[in-house]
């Protein structure tokens, strides 16, 4: 599963482990990013979508049929 939100288009960022003796390497920074199967009234069928928790708690505010408008206007399938 890649590590990309559908509804807020979050991805890994990349930066470094920095060691006690200040030595770098290289390391990501990973969304929380979570499998979700909503009901999609309109279309009288299911979708999943792969979701930060934090467009979770979106859809939860702004309801699934704004987010999936949303989604589709960014260009991507539902």
């Amino acid at each position: 599963m890649s590590a990309h939100c559908q509804l807020t288009g979050a991805k890994p960022g990349f930066g470094h482990h920095i060691s006690h003796s200040h030595r770098r390497t290289p390391r990501r920074f990973d969304p929380n990013i979570q499998r979700k199967r909503y009901w999609l009234a309109s279309e009288g069928r299911h979708v999943r979508l792969t979701l930060s928790a934090r467009a979770i708690k979106a859809i939860d505010s702004i309801g699934i049929e704004a987010a999936v408008a949303r989604i589709r206007a960014r260009g991507a399938k539902v």
